[in-house]
């Protein structure tokens, strides 16, 4: 644990608005009766989480979010976002994007590769926020309990892009739409507009992956994110919990076609976002 809930209660009641601290009170959150979920997550965490990236989405990032009333108010939903900018401040805006447009609040769970819960200090403080390891297991569990999971399909070389190849989505993997399937849970597209060029890459290494498992690591040529503006493009929900049953699932066809319809709800939304902002900066 990085440090007692009590700690983020202190703080996050010390910066947040008494209007948002009332309205975080109601969180979406299951208690396993110790005051964590099963998962990890703390709703103190999530209100300091909260805190420490309201600034950033606020004045650093300005972000611009669009058609976030396609956000399920309830029930289990997968959000589907493009990846990118070497590191995964994509998912922070997303997870804060979804905390404040939904009534109660709700989390994004964000679904991370399997090196990024081991990391020391971060991988606990990501799942006091909501963050689970990417298995099949946590993924059922967390649909069967009616959650929101947000996941990058792209994966790492979603992040690793060459800048000539910026908002070229890469191939999705397909592990999420049998979980959305076989759960009978919609799917929701988001285009992440902005973070490909907040950290432009000099190159990438294998070496520096090895350690974390990863295939390379990129490299940017800017020590800290520079400050573009993120625009959030939500489109509605593809409804595959209508549009299929539980042991289709297991249909390689289905899946694949399904897969392949997502990505292309992903990639026009960002091509749609491409053409409507004004440059990186604003």
């Amino acid at each position: 644990m990085p440090f007692p809930p009590a700690i983020a209660r202190a703080l996050a009641q010390a910066g947040l608005p008494e209007e948002e601290r009332l309205r975080l009170a109601g969180l979406h959150f299951q208690d396993a009766g110790h005051g964590y979920d099963a998962f990890g997550m703390h709703p103190d965490f999530v209100a300091l989480g909260s805190l420490i990236a309201g600034p950033l989405y606020d004045h650093y990032f300005r972000v611009q979010s669009t058609g976030h009333e396609h956000i399920p108010q309830h029930g289990p939903a997968i959000l589907v976002a493009n990846h990118s900018g070497n590191i995964p401040i994509d998912g922070m805006m997303i997870w804060l994007d979804v905390l404040r447009h939904t009534n109660p609040p709700r989390v994004a769970r964000a679904v991370a590769d399997h090196f990024v819960p081991s990391l020391p200090f971060i991988g606990t403080l990501f799942a006091r926020n909501g963050m689970v390891g990417g298995s099949r297991g946590n993924a059922r569990a967390l649909l069967e309990s009616g959650e929101l999971l947000m996941i990058f399909p792209e994966g790492t070389p979603g992040i690793v892009k060459p800048w000539s190849e910026r908002y070229k989505l890469r191939p999705f993997r397909v592990g999420f739409v049998e979980m959305a399937i076989r759960h009978s849970a919609p799917v929701v597209p988001c285009a992440v507009v902005g973070a490909e060029e907040q950290m432009p890459q000099l190159t990438t290494s294998h070496r520096l992956g090895k350690p974390f498992g990863i295939p390379e690591v990129p490299i940017p040529a800017v020590p800290i994110p520079l400050p573009v503006r993120y625009h959030l493009h939500w489109g509605p929900p593809i409804p595959l919990d209508r549009e299929t049953t539980p042991d289709q699932a297991d249909d390689s066809a289905i899946v694949h076609q399904a897969a392949a319809r997502i990505q292309d709800a992903v990639q026009g939304l960002v091509d749609k976002g491409l053409k409507q902002r004004r440059g990186i900066f604003k």
